[in-house]
């Protein structure tokens, strides 16, 4: 097996993805997942605040 055929078969693997384009899973929200994680940053750096009383 060459490195030709093996990496053709790759990319045959690769594009064969059941006709799904994307690859994000359905129940996956992105505005749920961004809204998500900006809440725990800004509750991560609520708490860093109220902790550093260096100041």
């Amino acid at each position: 097996m060459s490195l030709s055929t093996t990496a053709h078969n790759l990319v045959l693997l690769a594009s064969e993805e059941g006709g799904k384009h994307g690859g994000n899973h359905d129940s996956l929200s992105p505005y749920l997942t961004g809204g998500g994680a900006l809440f725990i940053l800004l509750f991560m750096l609520w708490v860093t605040t109220r902790l550093n009383r260096d100041r």
